[in-house]
């Protein structure tokens, strides 16, 4: 039972890990990048259809993506959703593609998306701690309920909070490398 427990909390904070890496992954370093584009919804044909659905994306170089849609008259629709969706890009549509010049980043902004990534960071970290007070709510239960013994509630506690620093480290450790790659770049 306690061995349940705490595979289903492995499970669940390895969710919240995943989560934590693609919302990095859509972070802005100054390099070309298509996470940037996840997320943005074009108006296909009266349906709201992935970017990628619609169109060719290519990194073309360290600086430039590019859009080469499917259909030659989805190209205004395409820049629309991106400059809807806020990148901090403005489209150059030249009639056969979109390019996405990625401005290179001020010292300035590099720190304040750092600042920025540092404050998510505290939130995927809560989350974490959500699950270790839940496990350790359930061990509770369990030998209240007679389910468990006192030692295997306490030796369940034990691993519930070595798991929960276990994940807090990989979330330090993903801020770590995330800001190495936005103030090198």
């Amino acid at each position: 039972m306690v061995n349940d427990v705490l595979e289903e909390l492995h499970d669940s904070m390895e969710k919240v890990i995943d989560a934590f890496r693609k919302e990095l992954a859509k972070v802005r370093t100054g390099r070309a990048s298509l996470a940037v584009l996840e997320g943005i919804k074009v108006d296909y044909y009266g349906t709201p259809t992935p970017l990628n659905q619609v169109a060719n994306l290519q990194v073309a170089d360290a600086r430039l993506i590019t859009i080469k849609p499917w259909e030659k008259n989805m190209l205004s629709a395409i820049e629309k959703s991106v400059i809807a969706a806020n990148i901090g890009i403005t489209p150059a549509n030249d009639g056969e593609l979109i390019r996405l010049p990625v401005p290179p980043l001020t010292e300035e902004r590099r720190k304040e998306i750092v600042k920025g990534i540092k404050g998510d960071s505290e939130e995927y970290k809560v989350r974490v701690r959500n699950l270790r007070r839940d496990s350790n709510d359930l061990l509770k239960n369990l030998k209240k309920d007679g389910d468990i013994s006192e030692d295997d509630q306490n030796r369940g506690l034990t691993k519930v909070q070595e798991m929960t620093d276990l994940f807090v480290k990989k979330i330090d450790e993903c801020v770590t490398d995330k800001e190495k790659e936005i103030l090198s770049f």
